[in-house]
């Protein structure tokens, strides 16, 4: 006889790679067939039903490893090189995001609290989403690409202060605790009745917890890790890297009170300046991937399909706000920095989504009674449609773009003279801030700086008047890309005088 845990498990991943495949093949997020697979095996459809208080625990350790690779991802350093436009557009964004699902839920007579939370839960980006969507379209290593991503760090260290206080707060919002539902302290210290007294232990720990993973983890993890890499086993790395996410969340949570999400962020911030952090996340991959697909598993489970017929009014109001409301926040915010209408509309399409910490968020508030089942159930039914109709309006972008590279296009023909070898040919593009590119023509042959868009309409154009070129690129893929083209490609910052002598 199988046992829950193995039922549970079996058909999610079955379930989860035929309807993943189905969507993928469909070009749809894989993260459509997940939580479709999730809703298949949950108890409100006539299918296997798995086991929730297993597929909740199971979630606990999905939701850990996808903040630990959310950590191993967090680069200051790329965050400040667009913090004057992430930071204040990220918190402008979620207050009024936030503020737009609150009035949704004003009108279906829910609290300020519940509505606190599922605004919250409505202003903030999949993570997964986000970054899958611009590798595909190789605009990561772009500057709009990078205020993307700064923005969605921003969204997420707020989500992470957001699940910090939640419980803090609960009571003063009019929940309970996870253990009731009761809405008001019962202790008899007049002390400990005051949020002030809570809010304060709350942080107290959360400090202690944080100035102990900066003064002692960021020394003592890296080394263990480098120690264990020296061994030369590849297994004990892995386990290593498993057990730092894992024992480092666990930890937090019963020495300080402090959720496994944050915990496991930590860690992965704290690995993140080891040498070995590109190995770690590495090798550490299939094993988030794998659990991520039961988190979404998880989530699906939770969902009740008859919201769709019961509350339609109500589900198309909160998808709308994702998709328009958040994107026109967005792309006002950015235009009001002076960015390009194209760097607008990328930001914009990227946050017209919901993912992972929306889910965490709201399952923080049900367990304390802040949010009903059927909040939970719109900010589902919104995800999956986001997340379904995002790839969507990617799509539209692309088309838009390639109106915008027609018109390029027309700029170099007018710029270049092909009478004139020895000239100096220099196209810049305004409304590209993310791509400013250069290229330079000496007796011999044309530089090319970046191989963007502007650069490769640029190289095509050069090749088919005979003129010989250089590309200087710094990202790995574009070079990769170049150099099947044909063209002769120096690796490296164009900024860096070294590269520059070794073209000349």
């Amino acid at each position: 006889m199988h046992t829950p845990l193995i039922a549970t498990i079996s058909m999610g991943f079955v379930l989860a790679l035929i309807l993943g495949s189905i969507a993928q093949r469909l070009r749809m997020s894989s993260l459509v067939g997940y939580l479709l697979a999730g809703i298949c095996v949950g108890p409100y459809t006539p299918f296997f039903v798995g086991h929730k208080d297993l597929s909740h625990e199971i979630s606990e350790i999905g939701v850990i490893l996808l903040m630990f690779g959310v950590g191993l991802h967090f680069s200051i350093k790329d965050l400040m090189s667009v913090k004057n436009i992430a930071i204040p557009g990220a918190i402008s964004q979620i207050i009024v995001t936030t503020l737009m699902g609150m009035g949704l839920s004003w009108c279906l007579g829910w609290t300020v609290g519940t509505g606190l939370v599922f605004g919250l839960a409505l202003s903030v980006a999949s993570t997964v989403v986000l970054l899958r969507a611009l590798e595909s379209r190789q605009l990561i290593d772009s500057r709009r690409g990078k205020i993307a991503v700064g923005w969605l760090i921003v969204e997420d260290l707020l989500m992470v202060i957001a699940l910090v206080l939640l419980p803090a707060l609960a009571h003063i919002l009019g929940g309970g605790t996870p253990e009731t539902t009761i809405t008001t302290v019962t202790s008899t210290n007049p002390e400990q009745q005051t949020v002030f007294y809570q809010l304060s232990i709350t942080l107290a720990k959360v400090a202690a917890f944080v100035i102990l993973m900066m003064l002692i983890g960021r020394r003592v993890i890296p080394w263990l890790l480098e120690s264990v890499a020296g061994m030369g086993s590849r297994e004990l790395f892995t386990l290593s890297v498993l057990a730092i996410a894992m024992g480092i969340a666990f930890g937090a949570s019963e020495l300080f009170g402090v959720s496994f999400a944050l915990g496991a962020f930590f860690a992965g911030m704290v690995l993140n300046e080891s040498e070995l952090s590109h190995k770690a996340a590495e090798d550490s991959l299939p094993f988030r991937d794998a659990f991520a697909v039961l988190f979404f598993v998880s989530v699906g489970m939770l969902f009740d399909p008859k919201i769709l017929l019961v509350h339609p009014i109500m589900v198309v109001a909160t998808f709308l706000i994702i998709i328009v409301g958040k994107s026109i926040v967005a792309f006002l915010i950015v235009k009001a920095f002076g960015k390009s209408t194209t760097t607008a509309l990328t930001i914009s399409v990227s946050l017209a989504q919901i993912g992972e910490f929306s889910f965490i968020l709201a399952g923080l508030g049900i367990s304390y009674s802040l949010l009903p089942k059927e909040g939970y159930d719109l900010i589902l039914a919104g995800a999956i449609l986001s997340i379904l109709v995002n790839p969507l309006l990617f799509v539209l972008l692309d088309r838009f773009q390639s109106i915008l590279d027609q018109r390029e296009m027309t700029l170099v023909n007018k710029t270049i003279d092909i009478t004139d070898t020895s000239a100096i040919i220099e196209t810049t593009v305004s409304h590209h801030d993310d791509d400013d590119i250069q290229s330079v023509t000496d007796i011999n042959h044309a530089v090319i700086i970046g191989y963007g868009r502007v650069g490769y309409l640029t190289s095509q154009r050069l090749s088919e008047q005979g003129i010989p070129l250089v590309i200087i690129e710094n990202a790995h893929f574009r070079v990769d890309t170049a150099r099947k083209m044909g063209y002769t490609v120096i690796e490296g910052n164009a900024a860096n005088m070294n590269i520059l002598q070794r073209d000349n």
